[in-house]
C-alpha cells in the first residue's frame, strides 16, 4: 500500500477528507468555544467575588 493509495482511501478520498475536515473544525471550535466560556465564567465570578469584598 503506498501513500497515494491511502490519500485515494479506494475512490472515496472525496467524501471522506471533507468529511475528517469537518470533524477536525467542529473538534476545535468545541474547545476554543469551551476555553472562551471558561474565561468568561471566571472573570464573571471574580466580579462577584469583587462585589462582595467592597460591601463588606
Amino acid at each position: 500500500m503506498s501513500l497515494a493509495d491511502f490519500f485515494y482511501m479506494g475512490g472515496y478520498a472525496a467524501y471522506l477528507w471533507p468529511a475528517f475536515g469537518l470533524v477536525v473544525l467542529v473538534l476545535v471550535y468545541n474547545v476554543w468555544s469551551a476555553r472562551r466560556a471558561l474565561a468568561e465564567a471566571r472573570r464573571a465570578a471574580a466580579r462577584r467575588l469583587q462585589m462582595e469584598e467592597t460591601r463588606s
